[in-house]
């Protein structure tokens, strides 16, 4: 008999049954703000980004496996634009709300977006967050940060090869509020969505991607500068030209 562990008591006491949610109720004063910036921060607006002419859905889908070695030509700024708004930007304006690219439960939108800039163009070697209310990248730590991001990742070398790293983390209190425990359900998955609109739009840009989740978590929260508790690594993709 297999002795059940955490992951498994996590998923049972999770459930939801007919007259059974365990998340608790809707705690409305635990609302946390729905976006997350750094007012003291450099910004970068990125560009507009013309996606006429980008290979078809069908094509991406055919055509999209993981790469894991890079050519050395740095990508740009616009393609960077590109790509944070198609895995995570904002899509549509409706009723005053903002509906983004990817699906999020609750439309809560827990994950923020980092990026490990190694080799782009008009753009600084350094880690930025990414503003989705303004599409714009915050500038937090200027310098070469590949190596460590490498090393971060159970020292995958393609981390400090490629071009940019995205690193994904979870607010946690965005989806607690509303749906306790459970939530951390729904966090995971989302960041599932984001890598995957990322994945197929690097395809349609010609470029390759290798999604990670095998992570040492401290050490990349620990490069964020984020406390692993309220906020906290998911998910990695390093991407570059192939």
């Amino acid at each position: 008999m297999m002795v059940e562990g955490i992951g498994d008591s996590f998923q049972k006491e999770t459930k939801y049954a007919r007259g059974r949610t365990p998340a608790g109720g809707v705690n409305w004063a635990g609302r946390a703000d729905l976006y997350k910036e750094y007012p003291s921060a450099e910004k970068t607006r990125l560009p507009s980004y013309d996606a006429a002419g980008l290979t078809t859905l069908n094509d991406c889908l055919l055509s999209r496996k993981s790469v894991r070695d890079f050519s050395p030509e740095p990508l740009s700024l616009r393609q960077i634009s590109y790509l944070l708004w198609a895995s995570t930007g904002i899509q549509r304006r409706e009723d005053g709300y903002a509906f983004r690219t990817s699906p999020s439960a609750g439309a809560l939108y827990p994950v923020e977006t980092y990026l490990v800039a190694n080799n782009i163009e008009q753009l600084a070697k350094g880690v930025y967050h990414y503003s989705v209310k303004d599409h714009s990248l915050e500038g937090l730590k200027a310098g070469e940060f590949g190596d460590i991001a490498a090393s971060s990742a159970l020292d995958q070398k393609m981390c400090a090869r490629a071009q940019v790293v995205f690193i994904w983390t979870a607010i946690f209190q965005r989806s607690k509020w509303k749906y306790g425990q459970r939530a951390y359900r729904y966090v995971y998955l989302d960041a599932g969505h984001i890598a995957a609109h990322l994945s197929l739009a690097a395809v349609s840009l010609g470029l390759g991607s290798c999604q990670i989740a095998a992570l040492y978590d401290d050490e990349v929260n620990s490069l964020l500068g984020v406390d692993g508790s309220d906020e906290s690594v998911l998910y990695m993709t390093a991407l570059g030209n192939r």
